[in-house]
């Protein structure tokens, strides 16, 4: 193959998966954190905003 093919098919390539990335890229952390909060607060627990961020730091871990 030509050298311009396999530049034309890398930059293709990068252009799609910068467009799968953005389509798939999940809510901001703040976001997440928010809702989190909401969520526990109608189940009645009550977290402090340094227990929240232990809570997203621990299920981040995957632990």
């Amino acid at each position: 193959m030509k050298a311009i093919t396999y530049i034309s098919a890398f930059l293709g390539g990068a252009i799609v998966g910068c467009g799968a990335a953005l389509l798939f890229t999940p809510e901001k952390g703040s976001t997440i954190r928010e809702r989190l909060v909401k969520m526990l607060r109608r189940r009645g627990v009550k977290l402090s905003d340094e227990e929240v961020d232990a809570l997203v730091a621990e299920l981040s871990a995957g632990e």
